[in-house]
């Protein structure tokens, strides 16, 4: 674990929960700026093809939103900077609405086949696909550029692995096929045996 994260997120009541069900608690003393992704959580979030963002409202809600895409459409710019583009959607505008208040987020990033997730803290900004045509050449792939509406920038100021303990592991349609193309290929054979009298 990133030493900024427990230094941001272990506040006065969450130190009081610990001490309460633990004995002690993990406070962090301060320091960092902020905690650099290192080429393993470079490496994590260019393989995946989805993730969920959590912004607060106005009124303090949370919200969570679910994001997807090709393999690596969550972009690590550099260690500190992750972008994705963002397509037209159903038109409620939540997280981008939030962000203009409170830049604040958390990305949750899942491999459920590895049982492994990654936590990312950071702050971003939204710019109009419309008045930055640049950004979405550089951050979407030529054949969803027409339906992108938005590019989110996000500095990252820190991360956290969990256990895998309680993952269930899930598998998209690709991972399955891909598990059982052997399957298939040897149930050709021995048809094709049958077929022949062999």
């Amino acid at each position: 674990m990133a030493e900024k994260f427990l230094e941001l997120l272990v506040t006065p009541s969450v130190a009081k929960a610990q001490e309460h069900y633990f004995g002690r608690s993990q406070q962090m003393p301060g320091g960092a700026k902020c905690d650099a992704l290192t080429d393993d959580e470079m490496q994590f979030i260019q393989s995946r093809d989805s993730f969920y963002m959590a912004t607060v409202s106005e009124s303090d809600w949370p919200y969570v939103q679910h994001r997807g895409g090709q393999p690596g459409f969550l972009i690590v710019i550099n260690p500190t900077t992750l972008a994705f583009a963002d397509y037209k959607g159903n038109r409620q505008m939540l997280s981008t609405g939030n962000l203009a208040v409170n830049g604040r987020v958390c990305l949750f990033l899942m491999d459920y086949p590895q049982r492994t997730r990654l936590k990312i803290l950071g702050d971003a900004r939204v710019e109009d696909a419309r008045q930055h045509p640049e950004l979405v050449a550089k951050f979407a792939a030529p054949d969803v550029q027409r339906i992108v509406e938005r590019v989110f920038l996000i500095d990252v100021v820190s991360f956290d692995w969990n256990c895998p303990k309680y993952i269930t592991p899930r598998y998209t349609a690709v991972e399955v096929e891909e598990s059982v193309k052997p399957l298939r290929q040897r149930i050709a054979e021995l048809e094709a045996e049958l077929k022949t009298g062999n």
